[in-house]
């Protein structure tokens, strides 16, 4: 009763609540929010399966291997799709928000489609390079260094690109991160569902198959675990100026003088 009467008697101590009269700014909340809780399920998921689950199946049994990966496989690619889904289509809400505050501001509404339309055809382009450097090869294209610098250059070129394209005297540092830390997170789902899923939706089947009917694993399913390892590792390697550069569209006001 004592500590009660105590905290009521100092007004600063009471909370306050209220919801902005902005509906704007409510939407942009609780689409970060939403941005954040899926894609800490998407990347906690790529985490998981780049440092613990792929080292710790070299260590399993085959025969165990078998029974263990289509159940586990198959709950966690449900996931892990779907959560990369809703983290991009929230933050290209997100993003979309920006486009027209900066159109806004720059006195011609049009030029948050022409920026999009930029945006989505410099990343779409540098996926297709991206895609053509994680394909399995032998010799020298197989080579680390051949496939890492490669996708660096194009994730440079991309963000240079888009950059200058979107750039001008009106467009917000929030505007150019989220145009290289999005573009990345696009090059992300596009692995996750157009190469990482079609990938573990043959092995689940082909392993499902081998444990329950003794169905050996065909010959091709080497090459399909060795195209989903090196475009879950690439993901991987993105994730990192990807997250930096979401984080800096409103923490760090490098790319403009213009904060948000």
């Amino acid at each position: 009763m004592f500590l009660s009467h105590l905290a009521l008697s100092f007004p600063a101590w009471r909370p306050h609540f209220s919801f902005l009269e902005n509906p704007l700014a409510n939407e942009m909340m609780a689409l970060r929010w939403l941005h954040l809780i899926f894609g800490i399920i998407w990347i906690g998921l790529l985490y998981f399966f780049n440092l613990v689950l792929t080292p710790a199946m070299k260590q399993v049994e085959a025969a165990a291997r078998l029974k263990i990966y289509p159940a586990l496989m198959s709950k966690a690619m449900g996931w892990f799709r779907s959560s990369a889904l809703v983290t991009v289509l929230v933050g290209l809400r997100y993003f979309q928000l920006y486009l027209s505050q900066d159109a806004q501001a720059a006195g011609r509404h049009a030029l948050a489609v022409q920026w999009l339309g930029w945006w989505l055809l410099v990343w779409i382009v540098a996926y297709v390079f991206i895609y053509l450097f994680q394909l399995p090869a032998k010799g020298f294209l197989d080579s680390p260094w051949v496939r890492g610098v490669g996708i660096a250059m194009v994730v440079v070129a991309a963000s240079w690109l888009v950059m200058a394209l979107n750039g001008g005297a009106n467009v917000s540092n929030a505007h150019l991160a989220i145009s290289v830390g999005g573009g990345l997170g696009l090059v992300m789902l596009l692995n996750t569902w157009g190469v990482v899923w079609r990938v573990q939706k043959k092995l689940i089947k082909w392993a499902r198959a081998s444990a329950e009917q003794g169905v050996p694993m065909p010959p091709e399913a080497e090459r399909m675990m060795r195209w989903g390892f090196l475009t879950a590792r690439v993901s991987f390697w993105l994730s990192f100026p990807m997250l930096f550069f979401m984080a800096a569209a409103s923490h760090y006001p490098f790319l403009s003088t213009i904060a948000g």
